[in-house]
């Protein structure tokens, strides 16, 4: 025996594979939206770039992905066994390895720091260039990941893999700013608070730079 009551019930709160069905396409198309948009305005910025007066380069990937109908970025909290930027929060990425272009750097420290693999990353475009309080050129990529994915730190290398989605960077009350000392000359210096994590340094300002330029503050 058919129980309607028990059918129009799950209509109502939403069951009914029509509404299910709904909700799927409406995640679809945010997870589509997303991607386009950043696309589409890394396309129109005018990338600075660094020709000299560092000493190495590197690449880092900006992973951005949606959870909970929310964007977010993938970074990492960097062990204190490493070499540089010990116990700092971080984009994947790292040194150029040869003559391999710098696009191919970012995907491949990505792969070897936290085990997503080039072909679960769909590249989105090349931002600004930076440069790194070691004197490096630094060339951060956006890159989109496609849920369900799989992350898996890198033993003694990363301690942490963090999801922290933009509305933390759109709070302009976590954001501080200070005045230091780089490479000779007194810069601004930016500072996150996110729970018991500090997000600052070059990849708080990647990260500001990025949300401020492709108009991603406001929520869409």
């Amino acid at each position: 025996m058919v129980d309607f009551g028990r059918q129009a019930m799950a209509r109502r709160i939403g069951f009914s594979p029509a509404a299910r069905t709904a909700r799927r396409m409406h995640r679809l198309s945010a997870r589509m939206m997303l991607k386009d948009t950043i696309r589409t305005r890394l396309s129109q910025v005018r990338p600075r770039r660094l020709v000299s007066g560092f000493e190495q380069e590197a690449a880092v990937l900006m992973p951005v992905f949606e959870e909970a109908g929310e964007p977010h970025f993938l970074l990492t909290l960097r062990t204190e066994a490493v070499a540089t930027h010990k116990g700092q929060i971080s984009f994947p990425g790292g040194m150029r390895d040869g003559d391999e272009s710098l696009e191919r750097t970012a995907l491949r420290e990505t792969c070897e720091e936290i085990g997503i693999a080039a072909g679960q990353i769909e590249l989105l475009g090349r931002f600004h260039d930076y440069l790194s309080i070691t004197n490096w050129r630094v060339a951060p990529f956006a890159g989109y990941l496609e849920p369900p994915f799989h992350a898996a730190p890198r033993t003694g290398e990363v301690a942490e893999i963090l999801k922290v989605p933009f509305a933390v960077f759109r709070d302009r009350s976590r954001l501080r700013v200070k005045r230091m000392q780089r490479l000779g000359r007194s810069v601004d210096v930016y500072f996150y608070d996110y729970g018991n994590y500090e997000i600052w340094g070059l990849t708080a300002h990647i990260i500001k730079d990025f949300l401020e330029e492709l108009h991603l503050l406001e929520p869409a």
